[in-house]
Formats: C-alpha cells, structure tokens, sequence
C-alpha cells in the first residue's frame, strides 16, 4: 500500500494535483487486483490509507469498485425476502419503505460511500416530511438490506447498525427526535376515550372494537379470527392465522405471534351474543357476506365511532385513524397498575400476549409506561449499610 502525489495536466495544459492510495487485494475469485482512490488532500489521504490497511488485516475490506448502489442492495434483499417466503403484507411494506423513502433519496450511493454522517442526514430529511415511527421502520428496512448485503461479501459496515450502536450508547440523546414516544390521548385512547368510542360504535362493530381493545390483537389477526380459535369457557383466544391486506390468510406474523391471549367476563359476554348472531359463520368478524372483512372497512367504523363519540382532533376529524391504536391502549392497560384501572402485567408476560418476536420490542415501545416506583427508602437503607 502507499500514497503518493499524483500530478498531471489536464486537456486544457492547466496543472492539477491530487493524492492517490494505491492497494492490492485478492478478489472474490482469489485473484490479486490493483486498487486505486483518489483525494484532493493528503491528510484525507492518509486517514483513508491507515482505514483500508485496518480493514484488510481483519477481512472487512471491500473496495469501492466491488461495492454496489443503495438501490441494488435494496433489491437484492427483497429478492431475498421473497425467497424466503415471508408474509406478502410484511413483503408489501418493505417494497414500499424501498420504492417511496429509501430509493428516491440515497437508491444511487454506494453502500461502501455510505457513512454515519450520510445516515443522519438521510434519516433528518424524511423527518421533515415523515413520523418518526415511519422513519424507524425505513430505517429498519434499510439496515436489513445493508446486512444482506454484508453476508454477500459486497459492503464492510452496517452503517445503521452503528449510528444505533453510538446512540444507545450516548443513552438515546441522539435520536430523540426520532423515537416519538407513544402518549396516552395522542397516539393511545384513555380509558375514557375507550368507553366512548365503545359505546358510540355501530352494532357491526362494536364487538371488534371492544375486542381488539381488550386483547391486543392485530387488525390482521382479528380478521383472520375463526370461532374454533375462540374458547369461551376458559376464556381465551388463540392467534394460529391472520389474514393480510390481500386477504389472503396465512401463518401470523412470526412464531411468537402464535399464542394465547386470556380475556375477563366482559368480553366473554360481549362474544357470546355476538356468536349467537353469527349464523354459524367460520370467522369471528367476516363482512356481510360472510369472507374476510377488508382493513378499510373496520378503520371507517372506528374513525365513525370516533366522531360520534366526540374523539375528534380540534379540526373535527376522528382523533384515532388506525386500529393500532387499540393495541396500543391494549398494552398501556396491561401494564398500567391495578389502582391506576390496569393489569400491572410483567414485560414479559406483556410481550407473551402481543406477540412481539423478543422483548426489546415491547421494551423499546411501552418501556417508558412501566410504572416507576419510589425507591427512596431503599437508597436510603442501602447507603446507610455502607456509609453510616
């Protein structure tokens, strides 16, 4: 390896100057091949010589002639994706995250120009125009394409990884714009607000709405719902299907989204005559003609049953868009103490009845709901112990 001072001149007889990093390694067939990067400064020159020899020696070095755009990486993962087989909805939203946010903006970098900095400003510039929880999920699309390309042997550095990395050590500083906290009456219904929207739904609704309110489900997993899943002796649910935005029924989410989720008297009585006028009917909650309700028509019921209710946001539109909205308020009231009108649930029984694949995701979005307790007396005895 070496830098040296490369001086020339150019079709116009003006001098020019600039320095060179000049490097061999074998590529992916085995064979030796000349490497050669160019910069306006030596300094930047030498910082870039003493990173490839570091990365060479540990076998992370990929040189920019190997590596590929933003926009083929991202293509090569989906490919992937669906290769593996993975639930067509889940699929849908990644090619979204690739076509409308990731492509557009960074599609024609390459991933080895691809740096922390270069991150950062992706991520500020879709917050301008984007919620922070779109931004993570894109994010999270992204990373997952870089790490596919990583196991190619095409790119040395996840660069998210490590701007998450940084953060989490920094305590999250970093991303506070981006981490948009969930906030009881914002993005979660109050209990009230729960009541209310409960009693102002129509009768073709009501019961989902309570339901879902109650168990957490996803609007997939309601949809995919089936009687022979509903034990209303033991009160239970079981998750063993949903139904996606094609309607097309499948596994559920990930393993962990198989599973139980109990349920009080309240909702075992709000089934029961529900059932009774289901006509036989296979699912819980079919449309009319007896198939897999579509997504749009359950967001209209509760969007109407949000105005009717008088949950609206100062424009008069209905404050709550999205039945995730009730999953959340799920989460929030099992954890949420007893005297508070909750279920003080455990993390980990938390994440059991959503169904989250680990418990850093149920951390990562409810943690700042845990209740905190007053540890002062402990402090107290603790430090007394060792100090007097």
């Amino acid at each position: 390896m070496s830098v040296r001072k490369r001086i020339w001149k150019n079709s116009k007889g003006e001098v020019r100057e600039a320095w060179v990093v000049s490097y061999a390694k074998r590529d992916k067939d085995g064979k030796r091949k000349q490497h050669i990067e160019t910069f306006e400064r030596k300094k930047d020159a030498d910082a870039r010589h003493d990173q490839i020899r570091t990365d060479i020696r540990s076998g992370t070095h990929i040189a920019p002639s190997e590596s590929i755009t933003v926009r083929a990486a991202t293509e090569l993962w989906l490919e992937a994706c669906q290769s593996r087989h993975l639930n067509s909805q889940t699929i849908a939203q990644y090619e979204t995250h690739a076509r409308i946010h990731i492509i557009p903006l960074i599609g024609e970098q390459r991933l080895s120009d691809l740096t922390l900095a270069g991150v950062r400003a992706f991520e500020d510039r879709m917050l301008l125009d984007r919620s922070g929880a779109l931004v993570r999920k894109v994010l999270t699309s992204l990373s997952s394409a870089i790490s596919d390309a990583q196991e190619r042997g095409l790119v040395a550095r996840n660069v998210v990884t490590d701007l998450r990395r940084n953060r989490r050590r920094k305590g999250g500083k970093a991303s506070s714009r981006a981490n948009g906290k969930l906030q009881a009456g914002v993005h979660i219904p109050t209990p009230q607000e729960i009541t209310a929207i409960i009693q102002n739904a129509s009768p073709s609704c009501r019961v989902v709405i309570a339901v879902a309110a109650f168990t957490g489900l996803r609007a997939s997993e309601l949809r995919g719902l089936r009687w022979i899943d509903v034990d209303l002796k033991k009160r239970e649910l079981h998750v063993r299907q949903r139904a996606d935005r094609l309607n097309v029924i499948g596994a559920p989410k990930s393993d962990a989204g198989t599973r139980t989720v109990p349920f009080g008297a309240p909702i075992a009585k709000i089934l029961s005559e529900h059932k009774l006028k289901s006509g036989g009917c296979e699912l819980v909650f079919p449309n009319p003609e007896g198939a897999i309700v579509r997504l749009t028509s359950l967001v209209k019921g509760l969007k109407s049953a949000c105005r009717r209710a008088g949950v609206v946001t100062p424009e008069r539109k209905a404050k709550y868009t999205g039945l995730h909205c009730l999953r959340h308020f799920y989460a929030s009231w099992s954890i949420n103490r007893v005297v508070d009108g909750g279920c003080g649930l455990p993390a980990k029984v938390v994440q059991e009845r959503l169904g989250h694949a680990n418990i850093s995701i149920t951390l990562d979005t409810y943690g700042h709901l845990f209740p905190r307790g007053d540890d002062s007396a402990i402090l107290d005895a603790a430090e007394g112990a060792l100090l007097g």
